[in-house]
Formats: C-alpha cells, structure tokens, sequence
C-alpha cells in the first residue's frame, strides 16, 4: 500500500485514477476485513464511495488543484457524527437518541478532499466494554480500546487515518497495541464539537495514521493555528521514574531501556526524574473527574435507558452520581495543579519531551478486555500532548510502543521531534 505522500504525488501527477485506487482498496477490504472487524457493517460501501470518488474528481478536474487530501480514504469512531451516517456509539440504546451534527473534525478532513471509508467500532460510549474487533497483527489479542475499530483499520492498512478520541488511553493504547502512530494532541486543540463525550474534562480528539509524516500533514489539517515548525537540535528527554513508571510489567520495560539505551548511543540527552510519588492519588482523581462528567452527560440518557446501558458503564454512571459538586472541583483544581507540576519538572530539569512504555506490555491475549491504560493516564489527565511510536515487535509478533510527551500547546516540537526518534525506533 502506497503511503500518503506517494499517492498524494500519484493523483496530481495523473498517475492513479480515484476510482482505480478506490478498487484496490476494495480487494483489501474484502480480504482483512471479515477477520479483523474494525468497520461497522455499511451495506453497498463501495458503491457509495465510488459515486463520491467521481464527484469529487469532478470538483477538481485539474489534478494540480487538488486539495490536501483528495481520495484519501478516512475511518471515523462511532462517536463523532458523520452526515449521512448512523452514530450508535457502540451501545444498545435508540440510535435516534445519540445523533447531532457533523463534527468539526470530520469537516476539515472532508474540506481537505478525503472520502469516508465508514464509521469504526469503538466501545460501548468509548469506555471499557470491548466490541468485535480483533487485533490485525494475532486476531485472538485485544487491538485495544475505546478507539479499537480506528487503530485496527490503520494497522491492517485499510486507511491511512482513522479518527479516536482519549479520555484515558484510548489512543495512544491501541496504537501500541495495533502497531501504528497514535496522536492525542493538547486538550481541545483539536475540536471535540459533533462528538459525544465521555468526560469533557479529559476527551481528546486525536487519530492515527501509518507514520509521522502522514501524523504532521493531518495535525496541521484539524487543528487551525498549526504552526510549521522542524527539530533544529535533540530534544533532552526526561525519564519520569518512581510509581508510575513501575506500572509497566517487566517485559515493557525492558523493551524500554533498549529504547533509551539507542537514543543514548545516538546522541540523545536523557534525564531521569523521580516524579508523580502520589501517582494512585492521580488515578483516584481520574475517576472522580471522569464519573461525575459521565453521569452529567448521560443523565437523561440513563434515566430512560439504564437496562441498556452494560454494566460496567451503569457502574461508572452510579460512582458519578455518588460524587458531590464540592468534591468535582477540588478534583478539578488538583488536576490544575498537576499539570502545572509537571510543566515546572520540565522546566526545572531542562526536559523537552517525557518518555515512557505506550502500554504496560504488548496487546493481551482474549477480547474482553482491552488492556490497562496505566500508562497514558496521568498525560490525559494533564493534558499534554502525547503520541505512540511503534517501536518493533516482542517474541510473539505483538507491537510494542513507545510513548513521547510534550510540554503544553507544543504539540508542533513534539511532533518534529518524534519524526526524528521514529528513525532510531522504527529499527528496532
């Protein structure tokens, strides 16, 4: 499968016809999908895209004047709204009830000449009951959650992009585990307008793609004062040792340490930091935040259709309740707080980026669970911009990844960055 860029140049040189590209993907679809599962069901895709491929070449006869990303193929999660598309969120409630319109994001991406190859299967509401999807590297491993169908279409070469959203880990987690780039960038620099939330107070609206490159393109696409900006020197990369850290099993961290030790050898500053010594602390806050924002938005919801909703979500909906006005805010300011703690340890130790596992070990073997996302919380809960590199395989052919952190609304540098550490890490 040709990359961004290589079909980008195909279409503008006259090279490949939309609809012969459209065709390809087809025979792809058609073989990977029925094993993997990331899409959900949509009668006569093709054809519907087919028709949407010759109006969009009309639009655009002149293949020199052709948008960003003219008949790029895009998976959607199904929580943002799509025009012409049913939004069911991955719960069993009324679809009537769920739907709106269509999200910004989605907009953009459309503005920019890309087709939507369908919506991808995410979690019941983007929390922790799993879907169908399998893993496209070992079918019998979870790909993750919530974002599960948008990491699986991108790991298996569907599409070049798929949109997700994390209110946890439910980006950079699959992408680890699906063996692709995942993006979260700073909270709300991306618009979370047309997407049902979760927790407002922590939904990042993020996406994944097969590299950096095609990441950069993207980014400077959904979010609208992107500045373009290159990795003049290494970056120093910060190592947040103590607790946190010691969430990841013995396997993913070791895979770690190679990673350090290569960007070592390569000319990289690393500085360890022992930070985040109340780091279940930082957890119990999560769930207070996230609970109390779970149950405000599906009061009304829950309140008419609570037999429909799973258990695990009817629980987190009950924990909300539970929680009082007094004890949000204080959580709320506490969060404050600890993103401008971890904006002062970067100052402080001279620190560009943090590093650390994507996850606290390759992909779990079964599908009712999703994984642990352990490792992404505290950089959710903060707001920092996050993004997975793959970063080769373990014995059993599972991906393995490594996550980078940036400093706030420096979502620009991280990515710079990150292409230039992909090059030492893609080799492993």
């Amino acid at each position: 499968m040709m990359n961004l860029s290589e079909i980008t140049r195909a279409f503008r040189a006259g090279e490949l016809l939309i609809t012969n590209y459209i065709s390809q993907i087809e025979s792809l679809f058609d073989s990977r999908e029925p094993s993997i599962l990331a899409f959900l069901p949509e009668e006569n895709r093709f054809e519907r895209l087919r028709k949407e491929a010759e109006e969009l070449a009309s639009r655009f006869p002149d293949p020199y004047n052709r948008p960003a990303l003219f008949g790029m193929l895009i998976g959607v999660k199904d929580i943002f709204h799509v025009d012409g598309f049913l939004t069911q969120a991955g719960s069993r409630l009324p679809s009537h009830e769920l739907q709106g319109s269509e999200a910004e994001s989605v907009a953009r991406l459309k503005n920019a000449g890309a087709l939507i190859l369908g919506k991808t299967v995410t979690t019941e509401f983007a929390y922790f009951t799993p879907g169908p999807t399998r893993n496209p590297h070992n079918p019998e491993h979870t790909p993750g959650g919530s974002s599960s169908g948008s990491a699986a279409a991108v790991g298996a070469g569907l599409c070049h992009l798929s949109l997700g959203t994390q209110t946890i880990g439910s980006i950079i987690r699959p992408a680890a585990f699906c063996g692709v780039v995942g993006f979260k960038p700073t909270y709300e620099r991306i618009s979370r307008n047309g997407v049902i939330p979760l927790s407002p107070s922590f939904d990042h609206v993020g996406f994944f793609t097969p590299d950096i490159l095609t990441a950069k393109k993207i980014a400077s696409i959904l979010i609208s004062d992107w500045r373009l900006e290159t990795g003049k020197r290494n970056p120093i990369l910060g190592i947040p040792e103590g607790d946190y850290l010691n969430c990841a099993s013995d396997s993913a961290l070791t895979c770690f340490n190679t990673i350090c030790i290569s960007l070592a050898d390569a000319g990289y500053e690393l500085c360890r930091v022992p930070i985040m010594d109340d780091y279940q602390k930082i957890r119990n806050r999560h769930d207070v935040i996230m609970s109390h924002d779970a149950a405000t938005v599906h009061k009304e919801w829950f309140a008419k259709h609570e037999n429909l909703y799973s258990a695990k979500f009817s629980d987190l909906i009950r924990r909300g309740q539970q929680i009082t006005r007094s004890q949000y805010q204080s959580a709320l300011q506490a969060r404050d707080t600890f993103r401008a703690d971890l904006r002062r340890a970067m100052i402080d130790n001279n620190i560009d980026l943090w590093l650390s596992p994507s996850t606290i070990g390759p992909a779990p073997k079964g599908l009712e669970s999703t994984g642990d996302p352990v490792m992404n919380l505290p950089w959710t809960q903060a707001g920092l911009p996050a993004i997975n590199l793959p970063a080769g395989k373990n014995q059993d052919g599972l991906p393995m990844g490594l996550q980078i952190i940036g400093n706030w609304h420096k979502d620009e540098s991280l990515l710079a960055w990150a292409e230039d550490i992909e090059k030492f890490v893609s080799k492993l």
